[in-house]
């Protein structure tokens, strides 16, 4: 079965180009759908030939697998196994991919917050896994109180759809156990989708127990997911131990993972962004077909992390012109094999929520939306490649993605909205300002900002001249002060505390 088989289910790459639009505008809640047509780069020629460099680099180079079960599986599968090497058969793949359901859904504690995977949805989560934070000029370790903090600021925006997972790593906190209080946080201080913890085995075992608790049962989680966790591939071409680990407890449970290459090119990849689309291509998929051979039709999203380094320096670079190309490749790449998929975020290099870090979120955004990803990690508080969690990159964040939000969303073009009533009301040389049409719909009409400033330049002065950064701190301290935690039932807040209390105690904390 070739990849043309897999195309079949569903859509073509070309298919999906002039989707119809709504008739209504995007409400700003949870649940976004992305109907604009999607910008495909990748002609059919340019597809066939990423098909048949997958197949090359499948078959003859093959992929690790640091896990004794995950190699029987395979080998009981036919493929062949050299120690850690599987040697796939792109074919028998491509039958594991099929068994994948297209499209999901994931619960949360509140159904309002319900989220849907694949098709024209997109749901959006925080940033994942700095070990440092920045509030304003210091940058310093993250603590616990600053996980706690970002959770009540994804919590407060709706335009975010989960807190995320390691939101920030709580430095001031016992690493075998911590994963134990970050879960916690999520459950009690947000009523959204949150991602399990995937450093080992163990972790991810505790997450899915977590879970049961806060959903009533171990059933009721695999009936509807309740989490969704990200599985990194240690590119080039190895699955570790301990991702397999967590992927082997999730996918057993029907918890959707994200199988996703860890890729920048230059370093991890050969610098060329067609060798960097197959390598990703081989990795995302051998690790989607481990996930059917664990549990047949458990859901999963095709990941990415693509961009590349500073040939100069060796640095990582984010919110590079070839990053956001990747990015619009994968989406058709992923269309083409009828699965959903993870990719771009507010991704930049600079160290600060400066302009930079601006238009470098922007340049990963913007192809994130024209790309239509279903899963966006790292959308609101990266900072320093990933390395800090932004208080004011946060906000900054925000209103990029509630910006695009309202500039992804159709236009709703009707008689009313054609406004000929206005014109007889003004005639010639008049202004609009007053007329009965913008009165009737002034409060609604564009979009009012979060933190943009559009002042003239004496009444900014009086105001204390503050420019974004200064705003962005106003605003999410602001938020941090009016946030309120959603109600969660006494009896299971109790068995979630009990729950934590003894794992510290058998962890040995």
């Amino acid at each position: 079965m070739r990849l043309e088989a897999v195309v079949s289910r569903g859509q073509g790459p070309r298919a999906r180009r002039f989707p119809a639009a709504p008739t209504q505008p995007d409400p700003g809640g949870p649940v976004f759908r992305n109907t604009m047509p999607r910008y495909e780069v990748l002609s059919e020629d340019a597809m066939a030939t990423l098909d048949q460099g997958w197949r090359r680099l499948m078959t003859e180079i093959g992929v690790e697998f640091m896990d004794d079960r995950a190699l029987e599986l395979f080998r009981k599968a036919g493929q062949r196994v050299e120690g850690n090497t599987v040697f796939l058969d792109p074919d028998f793949v491509l039958e594991q991919v099929a068994k994948a359901p297209r499209e999901f859904d994931v619960q949360a504690r509140n159904p309002a917050n319900n989220i849907h995977i694949g098709g024209d949805s997109m749901a959006f989560g925080a940033v994942y896994g700095p070990p440092f934070v920045r509030q304003g000029d210091v940058r310093r370790d993250a603590t616990m109180e600053d996980f706690r903090s970002f959770t009540k600021l994804a919590q407060s925006f709706a335009v975010l759809d989960s807190a995320g997972g390691v939101i920030c790593e709580p430095n001031d906190t016992p690493l075998d156990s911590r994963h134990l209080d970050m879960t916690y946080a999520l459950q009690t201080l947000t009523d959204k989708v949150y991602m399990g913890n995937v450093v080992s085995g163990v972790n991810a075992a505790d997450t899915i127990a977590m879970s049961s608790i806060l959903f009533g049962s171990r059933e009721a989680i695999e009936e509807t997911p309740a989490t969704i966790s990200l599985i990194n591939c240690n590119s080039p071409l190895r699955w570790d131990d301990r991702m397999l680990e967590a992927q082997f407890e999730y996918s057993g449970a029907g918890q959707p993972v994200v199988l996703t290459p860890f890729i920048l090119m230059g370093a991890m990849s050969p610098v060329t962004i067609p060798a960097a689309l197959v390598q990703q291509i081989v990795e995302a998929l051998s690790g989607i077909a481990l996930s059917q051979l664990i549990r047949p039709g458990t859901p999963v999203i095709f990941g990415s992390f693509l961009s590349n380094i500073d040939m100069q320096s060796g640095s990582p670079t984010f919110g590079t012109p070839e990053s956001g190309l990747g990015l619009l490749c994968t989406g058709q790449i992923a269309r083409h094999f009828g699965l959903p998929f993870r990719t771009g975020g507010g991704l930049t290099s600079s160290q600060v929520a400066d302009a930079q870090a601006g238009y470098e979120a922007l340049m990963t955004l913007m192809p994130t939306f024209l790309a239509g990803a279903n899963w966006v990690m790292h959308s609101a508080g990266w900072l320093e490649g990933g390395l800090v969690a932004g208080y004011e990159k946060f906000i900054v964040d925000v209103e990029l993605l509630q910006m695009l939000r309202h500039e992804f969303t159709p236009l709703e073009i009707d008689e009313a909205s054609m406004a000929f009533d206005a014109h007889q009301e003004v005639g010639h040389g008049g202004h609009f300002l007053g007329a009965m049409h913008t009165m009737e719909r002034f409060r609604t009409c564009f979009y009012r900002p979060l933190l943009s400033s559009s002042e003239n330049y004496e009444r900014w002065m009086r105001n204390g001249g503050n420019d974004a950064n200064d705003r962005a701190t106003v605003a999410y301290q602001k938020t941090l002060e009016e946030y309120e935690q959603p109600d969660l039932d006494d009896a299971v807040r109790e068995e979630l505390e009990e729950y934590v209390i003894r794992r510290r105690a058998e962890l040995g904390d």
